[in-house]
Formats: structure tokens, C-alpha cells, sequence
């Protein structure tokens, strides 16, 4: 693993380490406090953050290593200066660059002319960094096991969508996708996941009949509305509303756990009800940010 800008390159091997990895540096912080000694980290952010942002600045910091804010003032990362020279200029200093982008061809640029690690911390397609920190907390809530596990993500296919399916699809679990019509993820990436399902022993589908979830472990959500959408929140109100997450949907698919990714907009898509449910995973899913973020940091520079 020379970068980390999605999951599709790993093997089901590898994504099973990452999560172990990142299991037992959140049991023992103590024996990764000097992983990072004298490692200095680039945190780039063209779009806001909170959880992103303060995961891997405390995370790094807490394994003795120095995170070094980037923030776009000067303009989107391509403008005032080529994506090149940047990843060149950055490759003088740092021992990994860590990008939040809007254009994952961004990513692929800086991973091309950089000479230390790039990791995707989110991008139009995807946000692999979530996925691990996701796929940690259902491991746990499961006993340390993801074996015969199943998710349903209900809402908008986005890039958390697509990270979900594809880390899901390579680990061999169930993964139920339910949108509205025409809100579907991106056509290609669901038959990538869907082809990786098939090597693996794990199944994708894609619906937009919530009945389709019936009896998976975690339903999962997302907000409907992403940061810069120009869509009318009243219109996108109106369309997903079958789609809310409440007490009676969990009952009726038989879901044991909740999951969201946050900023969670409570009375949207989920209710209160469940956010503060004892089904719900979402702070150990936050928690887990940091500690999926450290795995992947410490099998980059300790390769």
C-alpha cells in the first residue's frame, strides 16, 4: 500500500488488518505513543471539517508525530499553483499528505508527482478513511467479528456510499443500497463493488425499497443534503421522507444496531429516537475516526 485514496486496491487480507490495526491501537494507545516520533504529516482541507480535521491532529499527535494544517485561503489546490509543484514542493518536507479534495482527480495528481504517502480523507467519490473507522465499530458491536455481517445504507448514493459498498464488497459482507430513484451511487463503481462482492463471498444490491434491508445488522445513514448542494432542501425533504430512519423502520427490518457518519440532522434523516437509542453506534463509528486513521498512517510509514 503506497497510498490510500480508496479501498478498491486492497485485499480482503489487508482491509482485515487495518481494522485489527486500528482495534488494538484503540486498546493500547500506549504502545503506539512514539510510532510517529519525528514524522511530520500535511493536513490539507479545501472543504470544512470537524471530525476529519481534530481525528488526525490528535491522532497523530498522540502517536509522537506533527500535523501541519493546510488550508485553501489562497484559492482551490490547482490555482494559484499546480497540483504538481505542490506535491513535489510537499514531498521536500513531510512524510505523508493527508487531503480532504472536492475532485479526486486532485488525489491521483498529488499521488503522481508526490514521493510520500497520499491519503484520501475525502473526495467527490469516496471516503475510505470513514469506511474503516465504519466497518471497525460493526466488528466490535459484533463481538470482533464481521463474519456473515450485513449493512444497509438508506439515503443518497454518494462517496461514503461508494467507500461502504466497496470496503463491504472486499470484506465479503452483505451490503443493501436503498435510494430513491434517481439518486442511485455511480453506475461504474456499483459494478466494481459488485464484482469484488462476487471474489469475496459478499453480495451488493442496490433497491429503493427500504423492505429490501429486512434483517441486515446496522442500518446506516447519511445526510441528505452534502456540503456545496444546490438542491432545495424542502425538495430533497419531500422526495426522502419515506426514507427516514425511525423506531418503527429498525423494528420492522430487525435491525440491531444504527449507524451515521454525521453531522447527523436529527428529525431528517433519522429521529432523535434512534440517534439516542441504545442501538446506536455512531460516537464508538466517531471515535473510531482516529483510530482507523492511525492504521492506515502507521502501515504507510512503517511499510
Amino acid at each position: 500500500m503506497d497510498d490510500f485514496l480508496s479501498t478498491q486496491e486492497l485485499s480482503k487480507e489487508e482491509l482485515h488488518d487495518l481494522i485489527k490495526l486500528a482495534v488494538d491501537h484503540k486498546q493500547n494507545p500506549s504502545k503506539y505513543s512514539q510510532a510517529l516520533a519525528g514524522k511530520s504529516i500535511a493536513t490539507l482541507y479545501e472543504k470544512p471539517s470537524l471530525r476529519t480535521r481534530v481525528s488526525f491532529d490528535v491522532g497523530i499527535a498522540k502517536m509522537g508525530g506533527h500535523a501541519v494544517y493546510l488550508d485553501q485561503q489562497n484559492g482551490a489546490l490547482g490555482k494559484r499553483e499546480s497540483v504538481k509543484d505542490f506535491a513535489l514542493n510537499l514531498s521536500c518536507w513531510v512524510d505523508a499528505i493527508v487531503a480532504r479534495v472536492f475532485d479526486h482527480q486532485t488525489l491521483v495528481e498529488l499521488a503522481e508527482h508526490s514521493s510520500v504517502p497520499i491519503v484520501n480523507s475525502l473526495c467527490d467519490l469516496y471516503h475510505p478513511c470513514q469506511a474503516i473507522a465504519d466497518y471497525q465499530a460493526l466488528y466490535e458491536a459484533r463481538g470482533n467479528s464481521l463474519e456473515g455481517a450485513s449493512i444497509a445504507y438508506i439515503g443518497d448514493g454518494n462517496n461514503v456510499t461508494h467507500s461502504l459498498m466497496m470496503s463491504g464488497a472486499i470484506l465479503g459482507l452483505k451490503v443493501v443500497v436503498i435510494t430513491p430513484v434517481g439518486y442511485s451511487p455511480d453506475a461504474q463503481i456499483v459494478l466494481k463493488a459488485q464484482k469484488l462482492a462476487a471474489k469475496n463471498g459478499g453480495e451488493v444490491i442496490i433497491s429503493d425499497d427500504v423492505m429490501d434491508a429486512k434483517g441486515v445488522d446496522a442500518i446506516y445513514n447519511d445526510t441528505w443534503i452534502s456540503m456545496g448542494d444546490k438542491r432545495s432542501i424542502d425538495d430533497i425533504k419531500k422526495t426522502f421522507k419515506p426514507y427516514q430512519t425511525n423506531a418503527k423502520l429498525m423494528t420492522d427490518l430487525g435491525a440491531k444496531f444504527f449507524m451515521h457518519c454525521q453531522p447527523v440532522y436529527r428529525g431528517v434523516e433519522v429521529t432523535d429516537e434512534v440517534v439516542d437509542s441504545e442501538q446506536s453506534i455512531l460516537m464508538v463509528q466517531a471515535e473510531n475516526r482516529m483510530h482507523a486513521q492511525n492504521a492506515i498512517l502507521l502501515t504507510l510509514l512503517n511499510k
